[in-house]
């Protein structure tokens, strides 16, 4: 359980600093000691993802709490820091030290004040990450993700993949990650869009590694899997628009090449290019099952998105008993100590 922070500024409530790491001996002891002293009453916890330097012994050194996650891949970690761990908010940042541990209070106060489930740290908007980032193809594949979620999702991200996240803890229970690698930000923002949860973006600075540490991200790999995924939450999430498409794509070309077969047994009453037309008629049919498969698809995911919400119903319910709980507790440990 995390402990309470003890911040006037902040209402009552705990929050658990989640450090997902992979060989970051080189930062991860001064990450931790910055978000200890921005947050001094927060549980910093670091799950060492098979780093093959010191990277846990460093950040137990400095006083966080170290778990190791033997499956690779910070989709794992995370998913395992969300099983694990317990709190009111939950601020993730990666362990680059890239992230300012000075922005923590902006990002979760919204949680905290019930303002917000999932508030976003944004590099772009200031135009630091422009100034910083020396991997310029990560700023492009930033922006054409940003895109296809406005466009897929109909909500305009400042930043899409940015590692510094809020979450409450009812977004995290009912939050079903599925990336194994690289892509849960983008997991975590479409997830955020498509069941409606309550999203706030704070700016803000951002800064390189510093030299000598580097970065594990593979630009047209991990790109490649950030697009993948997309198309799969958007299948999974909106299936009736994603078939829909297809049987769009495959009515098109049932028509470029049914059409001119048409036309030439119009003027001829002849049919001399069978394949042509078989192949035609193969489009049709094809967009016709997608059309029935999108319509059978989406009745299910709105069955499922009910069962959700009752899920979040409860989620919710447990959140408020559990933060009527620890208010309790700290009213009485305040009496004492008085």
């Amino acid at each position: 359980m995390s402990q309470r922070l003890n911040d006037s500024s902040f209402p009552f409530g705990t929050v658990a600093m989640l450090i997902p790491c992979y060989n970051e001996e080189q930062t991860i002891g001064k990450v931790v000691d910055d978000f200890r002293r921005v947050l001094p009453g927060a549980t910093v916890w670091v799950y060492d993802n098979n780093s093959s330097d010191r990277t846990a012994e460093v950040a137990r050194v400095h006083g966080a709490r170290v778990r190791r996650e033997p499956r690779q891949g910070k989709g794992n970690a995370v998913r395992q820091m969300l099983c694990d761990i317990d709190a009111d908010c939950y601020l993730m940042v990666d362990g680059d030290d890239t992230y300012p541990a000075e922005a923590a209070p902006d990002l979760v106060r919204p949680v905290l004040e019930g303002r917000a489930d999932h508030v976003v740290g944004d590099r772009l908007s200031n135009g630091t990450y422009g100034e910083e980032n020396k991997r310029q193809f990560h700023g492009f594949g930033n922006g054409l993700v940003r895109w296809l979620i406005r466009v897929l999702y109909g909500f305009d991200y400042a930043d899409v993949m940015t590692g510094y996240r809020a979450m409450s803890r009812p977004f995290c229970r009912t939050y079903p990650l599925l990336s194994p690698g690289f892509e849960p930000e983008t997991e975590l923002s479409i997830h955020a869009v498509d069941h409606r949860w309550r999203i706030e973006q704070v700016a803000i600075e951002y800064r390189d590694r510093p030299e000598g540490s580097e970065s594990k991200l593979n630009t047209v790999s991990d790109g490649l899997k950030v697009l993948r995924m997309i198309a799969s939450l958007f299948k999974d999430y909106r299936p009736l628009p994603f078939f829909l498409l297809l049987a769009v794509a495959c009515l098109a070309l049932c028509l470029a090449l049914g059409l001119p077969v048409v036309a030439e047994f119009g003027r001829t009453h002849l049919v001399e290019r069978f394949p042509t037309a078989f192949l035609a008629m193969g489009f049709g049919i094809l967009s016709a099952l997608f059309v029935a498969v999108g319509l059978v698809l989406d009745t299910e995911v709105k069955a499922s998105r009910r069962a959700w919400e009752l899920e979040c119903l409860r989620a919710f319910e447990e959140d408020r008993r559990l933060r009527a709980r620890s208010r309790e507790l700290g009213v009485r440990a305040d009496v004492a100590a008085g």
